[in-house]
């Protein structure tokens, strides 16, 4: 994986060249990624999906993190991010089915691991209680949990410092019921201006179908 050929861009997005992932995070070369995340109306509220990275990934393990996310390679388009949302999760989505929400930049630096990423967001609204529908890619994706839309942006503003997610852990015999408290600690340390711009423009997206329901 760290071999991965991965187009690398300055910070306007003008492509620059080619580097291996490797290069890309020891030099901080800004690339592109994919981040979609799923939201579903149940029960009359608001709830987002986080996926619980595997514990055999070599950034993050075990943390809670965007739905489905993923770097695009030096071949590969946004088109061949949406695979990714059916690789990691099996959820049948298309492209025509996710709502852009534009390039948020999001930069990350812990010790020699320097992440500058132009992140193509998307948003996926889940009609109903879609729980049953996510078929896990183990080696990537060890669990899927969810909570409030508004608890997950009360934690991110600061509002609260822990909040409720239920979901399941997937193994090789089946799932496990999975219900904790977490807090900003147990999420894969996205920007702060990441994570504020993301919740603000879903929530522009969720405000948008109520008023058109009503």
């Amino acid at each position: 994986m760290e071999t991965e050929k991965i187009s690398v861009y300055d910070e306007h997005g003008s492509q620059q060249g080619i580097a291996t992932r490797q290069a890309v995070h020891e030099k901080g070369y800004w690339h592109e990624t994919f981040h979609c995340w799923v939201v579903s109306r149940q029960d009359g509220r608001d709830v987002i999906y986080l996926q619980l990275r595997s514990e055999g990934k070599k950034d993050f393990p075990g943390l809670f993190d965007i739905t489905a996310a993923g770097h695009l390679l030096a071949d590969e388009t946004v088109e061949d991010g949406v695979r990714e949302v059916r690789e990691e999760l099996g959820l049948e989505v298309n492209l025509e089915e996710l709502i852009y929400l534009g390039i948020i930049k999001d930069q990350l630096a812990i010790d020699d691991f320097l992440d500058n990423e132009r992140c193509h967001c998307f948003l996926y609204k889940g009609r109903g209680n879609i729980d049953d529908t996510f078929k896990l890619q183990l080696e990537e994706v060890s669990g899927m949990v969810k909570l409030e839309f508004e608890e997950l942006s009360a934690l991110i503003k600061g509002e609260k410092e822990e909040v409720q997610v239920e979901g399941f852990e997937a193994t090789m015999n089946g799932r496990n019921m999975l219900k904790k408290m977490i807090s900003l600690k147990d999420l894969v340390p996205h920007s702060p201006e990441y994570l504020k711009k993301i919740t603000e423009l879903i929530g522009q997206q969720l405000d948008e179908t109520e008023s058109h329901t009503k």
